[in-house]
């Protein structure tokens, strides 16, 4: 290897996607050469020790491959110069850095880092704007001591930042004494990434540290895939394929000694997950237990409402149980129990709370009730308090209702489902809405399905469907579709397919009926207005031709293409104002939450943030993302079916082809068909559609809830 020192020139080409960069190099006062290589960040002015070797490439000649770029502090006027003002510092541009220079001279970084207060003798720069300086300066310094150490162990800049974000000064010491660390505390570093870099520390693959940190992150996975536990032999199994070596079962029992994981009857938990299973099995119990009937004025609804059999069963059990779920298909009257409930909970003088999983699923239910309704986060009062970040309602502040109606109860999780019951005052009672037929939730376990299979609570289910005037093919050929048969085509209605076989013909219709031919349809039929929500495009799969990545390319390239609106590089993705982008984790601080949908408002591309508009059941609002944030939101003109749970949208065009076969499943076809309010659009091939509706070998969640259930029955 060969090291040269030098100051970079100017940025001949550089690729975001993979950061290939091509720059020009001064070594010296005369020679200038041509350097090549993958670095995340690189600035003019800035001077660096570059180590690679000499190339000579068929067409431009001799070059330097550069391995690993570090940077090293300005010798030189013009250097300190170019450095302080090629953007790195926050609140230095070109023309405040000449001042520094032409102040302070050689001594100009020293007085930045010893002596801030010094700053306020050059013409323009208060106090203020000196502490910002020497903040942003001394930030950078670490950063740099940070970059130094990561670099030499091929982590990349921009994971070098993120790192530094959650550790300061502190990064290396973590990096050093655990760097499975990092696959825990910072979103977007996966095992493998803290993996390689622990090797690369000198960790022996055999080292128990690394053992325990690969089970541990198997076991995570599972909890990712939506399992709350995996059987003993299965997580040994995932942990040999992630670590390539076969792993003592005692590793297991050493950390469930260290109470690191939970081993019950060669089931294997995370702890919180154990413990959150356990609590709302109890919890359920002891609700359903408890009897508290009112009066049920079946005439006075009868006058109002043309109830079913069925329907009045189900309201008259709202009526006597303490705790009852609800469940059917689309068409079955959901919502107009819904409100015969509300109606009579209101004669007695009930205080209601209203609930859902999603912004746009609370404010579908604030509308169709005409009832003020929240995502349960809010209901739950997510913030800051005296014991830190979390849910402020718990045991010691629970919520003060007489009932709470939970819709859209298929996308709870576990953990979802324990933080809101331990907030439930014991005198409340609990109406839990949903279809037990769609995807369960994205987290951890499947809370209706297993309530409902525990055969302990009190369930109604919904079968009839109600024919009205007009009658909705979606909802028809919902049902269709998840009784196993074949959907009524006719393509008259508002059930449309469009019969397409090469993937690429398939992509092709889609961008054309979002982009042109939709728009003018929804327009003259509905008499709609067409804004960046009214069409969602749904797919199964993220990867491939008619994949969520690639159909968010095209469609960001046709419906918003570049021009004057600011933009972004992030890596591989690209933002653009007036793009939609959806939320892909939790995010407490922002109280924006894993698949809210909103638009980008603003880009500011010389500060590097990003303001994003949501709209949900608190109205409209600003979300800011700094550059290192950016990570957590993704394109979202299509999006997955999983992603779109809670959600309705007026119309939806979905793909149907054979390249999703492994996740092309029937309750994946209901649940985004059902997506629809006014129209669907399923583009593919009908051998495709065969095959998705005949698949209704879903894939197996393991979670203990029902069992749990039915147990603790038994011990009461």
């Amino acid at each position: 290897m060969t090291t040269i020192e030098g100051t970079v020139e100017r940025i001949t080409y550089r690729n975001e996607d993979n950061f290939y960069t091509v720059f020009k190099f001064k070594v010296g006062t005369d020679d200038i050469y041509t350097c090549v290589g993958n670095l995340a960040q690189i600035t003019a002015g800035e001077e660096l020790r570059l180590t690679g070797e000499w190339v000579r490439h068929n067409v431009y000649g001799l070059q330097f491959s550069v391995e690993s770029a570090l940077p090293i502090t300005p010798s030189t006027l013009v250097g300190i110069e170019k450095y302080l003002g090629s953007g790195l510092i926050k609140g230095v541009g070109p023309a405040t850095a000449k001042k520094l220079v032409d102040a302070f001279g050689m001594e100009t970084l020293k007085v930045i880092e010893e002596t801030p207060h010094r700053l306020t003798e050059v013409d323009g720069i208060g106090e203020k704007k000196a502490e910002v300086i020497a903040s942003a300066f001394q930030a950078q310094k670490d950063i740099q001591d940070v970059m130094v150490f990561l670099q030499s162990n091929g982590i990349t800049p921009l994971l070098s930042m993120k790192i530094y974000k959650a550790y300061g000064k502190d990064s290396v010491d973590v990096v050093k004494e655990n760097p499975y660390r990092l696959a825990e505390d910072i979103f977007g570093v996966g095992f493998k990434t803290a993996d390689k870099i622990a090797l690369s520390l000198g960790l022996r693959e055999d080292d128990p540290n690394r053992l325990r940190a690969g089970l541990k992150y198997a076991l995570g996975q599972a909890v990712e895939q939506g399992h709350t536990y995996l059987p003993k032999d299965e997580l040994l199994e995932e942990a040999k394929k992630l670590l390539g070596l076969e792993i003592p079962e005692s590793l297991i029992e050493q950390l469930a000694a260290a109470r690191q994981l939970i081993v019950e009857d060669s089931k294997c938990y995370l702890p919180s997950l154990y413990e959150a299973e356990q609590r709302v099995a109890k919890a359920l119990v002891l609700l359903a237990k408890q009897v508290a009937t009112l009066p049920f004025d079946d005439l006075q609804i009868e006058s109002e409402f043309e109830l079913a059999p069925e329907q009045k069963e189900a309201v008259k059990k709202a009526m006597q149980e303490k705790l009852l779920v609800i469940t059917g298909g689309p068409g079955t009257g959901k919502t107009t129990i819904t409100k015969v409930i509300l109606d009579q909970w209101e004669k007695a003088g009930f205080k209601v709370l209203l609930a859902s999983p999603t912004g746009r699923a609370a404010k579908r239910l604030a509308e169709a009730t005409g009832h003020p309704a929240k995502t349960i986060h809010r209901l739950l009062e997510y913030g800051f308090g005296p014991t830190g970040m979390g849910f402020q309602r718990n045991e010691s502040n629970k919520l003060r209702a007489d009932a709470l109606v939970l819709d859209e109860f298929s996308m709870v999780d576990i953990w979802l489902m324990d933080n809101l019951l331990r907030a439930v005052d014991e005198n409340t009672r609990l109406l839990f809405i949903g279809d037990c037929d769609q995807l369960p939730a994205v987290g951890p376990g499947n809370v209706l399905r297993d309530i409902i299979d525990s055969g302990k609570i009190p369930v109604v289910k919904l079968t009839k469907v109600f024919r009205q005037k007009n009658q909705s093919q979606i909802v028809l050929n919902a049902h269709r579709i998840n009784e196993g048969y074949f959907p009524e085509i006719d393509n008259n209605g508002d059930f449309v397919f469009m019969e397409r076989k090469a993937p690429e013909e398939i992509s092709s219709l889609i961008v054309e009926l979002v982009a042109d031919r939709l728009p003018k349809y929804v327009r003259k039929r509905y008499n709609m207005t067409i804004d960046f929500d009214t069409i969602q495009v749904l797919t199964p799969m993220r990867k491939s031709e008619t994949g969520v990545d690639n159909l968010n390319k095209l469609l960001q390239k046709r419906l918003n293409p570049s021009g004057k609106k600011n933009e972004i590089q992030i890596g591989h993705r690209l933002y653009r104002e007036q793009d939609k982008v959806m939320q892909i984790k939790n995010n407490y601080q922002k109280d924006v939450y894993n698949g809210d949908i909103g638009k980008i408002y603003r880009i500011d591309p010389e500060d590097k943030v990003v303001d994003v508009l949501f709209t949900d059941e608190t109205g409209d609002r600003y979300v800011r993302y700094e550059e290192d944030e950016l990570d957590e939101l993704t394109l979202a003109y299509a999006i997955s079916v999983h992603k779109s749970q809670g959600s309705e949208y007026p119309v939806v065009v979905m793909p149907v082809t054979t390249q999703h076969y492994v996740l092309l499943q029937r309750n994946l076809l209901y649940t985004g068909i059902t997506r629809a309010k006014r129209l669907v659009v399923l583009v593919g091939s009908k051998q495709a559609l065969f095959l998705g509706i005949k698949n209704n070998n879903t894939a197996q969640r393991y979670s203990y809830l029902a069992e749990r259930i039915r147990m603790a029955v038994s011990s009461n």
